[in-house]
């Protein structure tokens, strides 16, 4: 009996229709579009301004194309899985009300924590699911509404993010295709360079954490870049080793969209060609766990049956994890 993998059968997103640009953050702190391109690479980022909304619209508007994508009900699909650090709020999981307000009224539902590699945690997770044989039809889903919590007063993390949502079904396939493996790690270790440091059990919300600022993103960048560039380029290159997969055999590296700087220097660390490697950091900024799903949406088109393409992050935690997978239909 051939070995029943989960493959991706259709990808789908939203971004909100607000641009911020770089000289719109250069009129909040001190710095200008030229700073940013050099440091960051980042051009515009998406900014959800729709009254009323928040990561869990995002999220069903998101699921709403991709069902209409593949020809799927709502009622079909079994399992959401919702990559996020921005919920709606604390309880109840942003997923569940996704689930509603996309009318996947059949359908469980659950939030995933893991920032940056939150959508490589999740594709392992339903892919696991499709595996077992429990579930034919199967959602993750990557979103953040970075916007709720970037400081824009923090010069070193406002030109970095952006909001957006975007979604892969997952279903079983026999053929040689789909998820076929993964490495996923973590190291708390990392937490004091990359965090949120207030409105958690911890350090509850207060008066005074808002008035410092406590409950928006802040980082150690130098300490970020280099554990970042390190840990995605190896694991990676682990997981191709184990595979036996060389630079050549790679159709497509997908890394997470954090900083055009760290994108250049993991591909450059593992000897891929800057033509393999997916990028759109440039008009969309980081949107945390919906960058990866972002790139094969936008790279959709680009995409044929049999490709060899290996996913990689790193978020806060800190956390980094790689997919490897193997693109399962040829664009119409």
């Amino acid at each position: 009996m051939s070995k029943v993998r989960a493959a991706i059968t259709g990808v789908g997103a939203f971004l909100p229709e607000y641009r911020m640009t770089n000289e719109e953050i250069s009129t909040l702190v001190e710095t200008s579009d030229e700073w940013i391109m050099q440091r960051i690479g980042i051009k515009e980022r998406r900014i959800l301004k729709e009254e009323g909304w928040a990561t869990s619209d995002m999220g069903a508007a998101a699921i709403n194309q991709l069902l209409k994508k593949t020809g799927t009900k709502p009622e079909d699909i079994e399992l959401l899985i919702c990559a996020t650090i921005t919920p709606d709020s604390p309880l109840p999981a942003t997923a569940n009300l996704i689930s509603y307000k996309a009318g996947l009224i059949n359908s469980w539902s659950f939030d995933l924590t893991a920032a940056c590699s939150g959508f490589v945690y999740a594709l392992t997770t339903g892919a696991k699911f499709i595996e077992s044989g429990q579930y034919k039809k199967v959602i993750v889903l990557g979103a953040d509404m970075m916007s709720s919590i970037t400081n824009y007063k923090d010069r070193a993390t406002c030109p970095l993010f952006g909001d957006g949502a975007a979604a892969v079904l997952l279903e079983p396939s026999t053929e040689d295709v789909g998820v076929i493996d993964h490495i996923n790690r973590v190291d708390g270790g990392g937490a004091q360079y990359l965090q949120i440091k207030s409105g958690g059990s911890l350090s509850p919300a207060t008066h005074e954490s808002v008035d410092n600022d406590g409950h928006f993103v802040v980082q150690e960048g130098q300490t970020v870049f280099k554990t970042a560039v390190s840990n995605m380029a190896d694991i990676a290159t682990e997981l191709m080793a184990k595979h036996q997969i060389s630079g050549e055999d790679l159709t497509w590296l997908v890394p997470h969209q954090a900083n055009m700087r760290i994108i250049d220097a993991v591909g450059r660390r593992m000897g891929i060609d800057k033509k393999k490697v997916m990028v759109n950091i440039r008009k969309y900024g980081n949107t945390t766990a919906a960058t990866i799903p972002l790139c094969l949406y936008d790279y959709e088109k680009h995409l044929k049956k049999g490709d060899n393409i290996v996913l990689v992050a790193f978020g806060a935690g800190f956390t980094w994890g790689t997919v490897y997978l193997k693109w399962a239909y040829d664009t119409k």
